[in-house]
């Protein structure tokens, strides 16, 4: 590990005078050197747009674009390179599936079933969409790990439910869903499964063909990638039949006075000039993943790392932890309150001791309420974390405790 933590040379840095302790993975996460370099060799080299030109610059901005799509095609075992779209990021492919994809196939009085804890990308579109089409949003009931089986969906569903939307991995709960035998129940159902997999790509081994979701989001830079670049996987068949929802340069055949055609999958959805750069580093990401194992060691890892986590904050009677007991539900998630101290002025605290936490809602107001509270502090772990970061953040905890107790008397 030792070697790991020296490719991430943002983790060397002091914050407040502090070694900095980097536990905001969940929001995103740090880059290695190998992305950094790609950045700077693609605007030092190879910076020009691609499927336009034919110099020299061109060919090898296009050959490194697509090849990024090659390597999205095996990370997540998708069928056909086809099946790969480049966003901006995960709330944009579930926008485009809410506004191209449910509108084409929701009725009125259709039925569109979410989890009461979805961030709010998962969420959001999902209300516009129901209210678009005279649809009904209807939720999943809560419990108290976050897991819904297909017995659960079986009860919840009706033979109005044509779309289910849920995450994969739960960015609060860390809690993840059997989404196979999810997929299998809405199937059976005549429906569809629209899955944010956010976290689910961050922390697990993602094969869409095994899980047979019909639709599958994630972002690049919460799998050790730039910002600004995301993915949205789609049965060839679906994609197919789905509209474009931005028109401009390269998503188009041909251009007459009053008409247009469209490309072929997938350069229809990828109208104007992406984020080359990004998309070509991102490539570098998933090369250092496989270099390391993996999303499997990187489970594996971060599984070891939690129950370690979950043990010793089990240990102090001060903390709360939301959602359920197992570590091995949690996937590298741990949300947690501190008795007597305000989430935020916890964060502030820890990042005074050079420990960084988010706390907050953590875009998903609909499960604060169902835990009763208004906030939460959150840990969240990668490839790069410790059990020696987590005990600074014991430590921490404890240091900020006593503040809260004493500084004041």
């Amino acid at each position: 590990m030792t070697n790991i933590y020296r490719d991430f040379p943002i983790l060397k840095q002091k914050v407040n005078d502090e070694d900095l302790v980097y536990l905001d993975n969940a929001a995103t996460t740090q880059k290695p050197q190998a992305v950094i370099d790609a950045l700077e060799a693609y605007y030092l080299h190879d910076n020009a747009n691609i499927h336009r030109g034919v110099h020299s610059l061109a060919n090898r901005a296009t050959e490194a674009y697509e090849r990024t799509r090659d390597k999205v095609q095996a990370f997540i075992n998708a069928g056909q390179r086809e099946e790969i779209i480049f966003t901006k990021g995960t709330t944009q492919g579930i926008n485009w599936i809410a506004r191209s994809f449910a509108d084409a196939v929701l009725e009125p009085g259709d039925e569109i079933l979410i989890s009461p804890i979805e961030h709010h990308s998962n969420l959001i579109p999902w209300q516009e969409a129901a209210k678009r089409n005279q649809a009904k949003l209807r939720y999943l009931e809560m419990n108290q790990e976050g897991i819904w089986t297909a017995e659960d969906l079986k009860e919840a569903i009706s033979d109005r439910t044509k779309i289910l939307a849920i995450s994969h991995v739960s960015n609060v709960l860390g809690s993840a869903q059997d989404i196979q035998a999810l997929a299998q129940v809405i199937h059976d159902n005549q429906g569809y499964i629209v899955v944010d997999g956010a976290q689910g790509a961050a922390h697990l081994p993602v094969d869409v063909q095994a899980l047979d979701c019909d639709f599958y989001c994630f972002s690049a830079h919460k799998v050790y990638g730039p910002t600004g670049v995301g993915i949205l996987y789609g049965k060839r068949e679906l994609l197919e039949d789905m509209e474009p929802l931005e028109y401009g340069g390269e998503m188009i055949t041909l251009v007459q006075r009053e008409s247009s055609s469209w490309a072929e999958l997938p350069y229809k959805f990828e109208g104007g000039t992406q984020n080359i750069a990004g998309v070509v580093a991102f490539s570098a990401a998933l090369d250092w993943i496989e270099s390391v194992g993996g999303m499997a060691a990187i489970a594996d890892h971060e599984k070891e790392l939690t129950r370690y986590a979950m043990a010793a904050l089990a240990d102090y009677e001060a903390v709360a932890i939301y959602g359920s007991a197992n570590p091995d539900h949690h996937h590298g998630v741990i949300s947690f309150n501190l008795a007597g101290v305000h989430p935020h002025d916890l964060a502030t605290g820890l990042d005074q001791l050079g420990v960084a936490v988010r706390a907050g809602h953590h875009c998903a107001q609909v499960l604060m309420r169902e835990l009763c509270q208004g906030a939460t502090a959150r840990a969240s772990f990668a490839y790069y974390n410790t059990k020696a970061d987590v005990d600074r953040l014991v430590s921490a905890l404890k240091e900020v405790e006593e503040f809260f107790t004493d500084g004041f008397i």
